[in-house]
């Protein structure tokens, strides 16, 4: 019997409706924990819920042997945040990081000039929910901002040519990183440069943000951020970056640093450990439906600590650098070479929406999956968005959730669910896909120790005596 499933915090937005029934009570859902599944996933010291002052103590003790001499009383900084950091685990962790980085800057250099920006892709208005719902404005005493991709933009002279930061982002004596490591966007940054992707997306302007998602494409896409990030006016203004670190479990720790490389480097290990099990347990499906209840668009939203990106993209082994992903941006364009054929996984055979936010391009799911949507109020919000204008003409609405449940089985001819609810530390499923995956889960985990983890860390110049050691390098 399955544990009674724990979904995440669903926070307020325009962006979607206030949530109804969630899918953890339907009947026979529940939670199947990581642990039952691989033991030897990190632990985590931090889930939802828990208390706060652990993500403080862990930011206090990563800041500790950061040197923040650049940064004099009468100076400015910038902390610069995303939008999806907030939604992970009700946001409350990465909120907590960044007030205790101020408050480190404050009491180590005397500054006092310390303001919040929050950047956004899509959703122009989001950076404000949130400022208001975590009262970040009221701690930066007024000095916290939102951050959009439209926004006044700032040329950068790269090796490549003058791409655009936002200026805001930008409009301080110094800035300082404050991102998270959870796996999202794999197809697009392969665990290359992750540590420094926010400064082609968010903290630039849309153009840049176009160069590195259609220009390049997955294979090259990381160029972007890193010249960006390596130009003489970047590091004329930046100090040092800080990090929440996760696995399926949770928040693993906090790791900062003035170096990105070695940052870089702790999250690319960090990320095998801790999802290379899960990812490669996931191509294993065969079959499943897949049903949205958490905050966020669907693509990043997660479940047992998992992205939905990662199953639409399951089939493909997106740590091998031999394999030539489809991705959201250039691939549904232009196909690249390669096995890929569509740009979602076939194993996910109906999609249920019970709960999302619309403002960001999707259209890749209801062209290849049976897909519905749960309810007119949600319909009605996606009915009118922007970015996917087509939607609804590709989807059927249902009344409720068991209604949409009923008609996805009968689509779909299984009983496998996977329910992305933002929990952390167990995935939310059927009984069925649970007995599935305890049973692939002993194969899968010969297959990364004996092949595949070797493999991946060749490719990155690391061997196995490095992914033991968790210390950056």
């Amino acid at each position: 019997m399955l544990k009674q499933a724990s979904p995440s915090y669903i926070r307020k937005s325009m962006y979607g409706p206030d949530p109804r029934k969630r899918a953890a009570e339907l009947a026979g859902i529940g939670a199947l924990e990581i642990r039952d599944l691989f033991p030897e996933v990190p632990e985590e010291i931090y889930r939802e819920g828990a208390d706060l002052s652990i993500i403080r103590n862990a930011t206090d003790a990563a800041l500790e042997n950061v040197n923040m001499d650049k940064i004099g009383p009468d100076d400015s900084v910038n902390i610069l945040s995303s939008q999806y950091g907030f939604q992970l685990m009700g946001g409350d962790a990465y909120a907590e990081m960044i007030r205790t980085i101020h408050d480190a800057v404050r009491a180590r250099t005397g500054c006092e000039n310390i303001r919040l920006r929050v950047a956004t892709g899509f959703r122009i208005r989001e950076p404000d929910e949130i400022i208001r719902h975590y009262k970040l404005d009221e701690f930066f005493q007024g000095k916290a901002r939102g951050v959009r991709a439209l926004d006044r933009g700032v040329p950068i002279e790269t090796d490549i040519g003058t791409l655009y930061g936002s200026a805001r982002v930008y409009d301080a004596d110094w800035i300082i990183h404050a991102h998270h490591g959870e796996l999202r966007e794999l197809d697009m940054h392969r665990m290359i440069n992750r540590a420094v992707k926010p400064f082609a997306m968010s903290y630039a302007r849309m153009e840049t943000r176009g160069v590195a998602h259609i220009n390049f494409g997955p294979r090259s896409s990381n160029l972007i951020a890193r010249v960006i990030f390596e130009s003489e006016f970047v590091q004329s203004k930046f100090t040092f970056g800080c990090f929440l670190l996760t696995s399926p479990e949770g928040i693993i720790g906090v790791e900062a640093g003035n170096d990105l490389d070695r940052l870089d480097r702790k999250l690319m290990t960090a990320a095998f450990k801790s999802y290379g099990k899960i990812r490669e347990l996931l191509s294993e499906i065969t079959e499943c439906i897949a049903v949205m209840d958490a905050t966020g668009e669907p693509r990043y939203m997660v479940g047992g600590g998992t992205t939905f990106g990662n199953l639409t993209e399951a089939e493909l082994d997106l740590f091998d650098l031999d394999i030539i992903p489809v991705s959201l941006g250039y691939g549904l364009y232009e196909r690249p070479p390669g096995p890929r054929v569509s740009s979602v996984n076939p194993a996910i055979k109906a999609l249920v929406l019970n709960h999302m936010w619309l403002g960001v391009p999707q259209m890749e799911l209801p062209t290849h999956i049976p897909t519905i949507v749960v309810g007119r109020d949600l319909a009605e919000i996606l009915d009118g968005d922007p970015m996917n204008r087509e939607f609804m003409s590709r989807v059927v609405t249902a009344e409720n959730l068991d209604t949409a449940m009923e008609f996805a089985y009968g689509i779909a001819k299984t009983d496998k669910v996977f329910v992305f609810d933002g929990s952390f530390g167990a995935m939310t499923v059927s009984e069925s896909l649970a007995d599935f995956l305890l049973d692939r889960a002993p194969e899968v985990r010969r297959r990364v120790d004996d092949v595949l983890m070797p493999k991946w860390l060749r490719q990155r110049g690391l061997d196995m005596e490095q992914l033991s050691d968790d210390r950056p390098d």
